[in-house]
């Protein structure tokens, strides 16, 4: 990653998102393009992206970063708790997903005539014209966690989707991701099945630094035996 692509990311996303002084140094600091850089590969993508048509993938961080709910790291919350303090703090957990985000509703109804289902967060994103389904998990991704978000999307496609709208997006967040979880189920075959690791705290620059560089050989990895096989 070059420092001129980050630097003209910033500077464009700021003038077109229109964000303070203070989001931009926050932004800066929690290393916003590196984050987004590390959930997929598109090096040199962001700086350009404009100009580019939006894609799921632009908007997925790894990790995300939830300072602004004030818990202390060594404090034990269920997800209940995670889930309000983000709805507290909405206008930063909008900031922190990105752009073109609104709040569509929290413990979100979806069900047939027999069961009834809730989805933690539910936000619609205006530019990639789709619903996006959040669910919670203050623990490792399980491969249980994942087939739950992809009933939840099929749910969601059949019972709620408009007429037109773009494909819904499952996102899982959780404290701790498994490479495994994520290459043998479904989430390796759907591109709008997503699993990503998110942190109450804010790490040093050292610990954000590993933590990025960490995701990068993990995807490197991952899409090296994606091409083997």
């Amino acid at each position: 990653m070059k420092i001129r692509d980050a630097r003209t990311y910033y500077l464009n996303e700021a003038s077109a998102q229109g964000w303070s002084v203070r989001t931009l140094e926050r932004n800066i600091n929690t290393f916003y393009y590196q984050r987004l850089l590390s959930s997929d590969n598109k090096p040199g993508k962001l700086g350009k992206s404009q100009q580019l048509k939006q894609s799921p993938e632009d908007f997925i961080k790894d990790p995300f970063i939830f300072e602004f709910l004030n818990i202390q790291q060594s404090t034990a919350v269920n997800e209940s708790e995670i889930e309000a303090a983000l709805i507290e703090n909405l206008q930063q957990f909008l900031l922190e997903l990105g752009k073109g985000f609104t709040f569509a509703g929290r413990q979100f109804r979806i069900g047939t005539e027999t069961e009834h289902f809730y989805v933690d967060l539910v936000f619609y994103n205006y530019l990639l014209k789709c619903f996006v389904l959040i669910d919670l998990k203050t623990c490792k991704l399980t491969h249980q966690h994942v087939g739950q978000m992809d009933m939840y999307r099929r749910m969601f496609e059949d019972l709620k989707k408009p007429e037109g709208d773009n494909p819904t997006i499952g996102i899982i967040l959780c404290t701790e991701k498994s490479e495994t979880v994520v290459k043998y189920s479904v989430i390796n075959d759907n591109p709008r099945l997503f699993a990503t690791k998110y942190m109450r705290y804010l790490p040093t620059e050292e610990e954000l630094i590993a933590e990025v560089e960490r995701e990068k050989v993990k995807l490197n990895l991952f899409n090296s035996d994606k091409e083997v096989d």
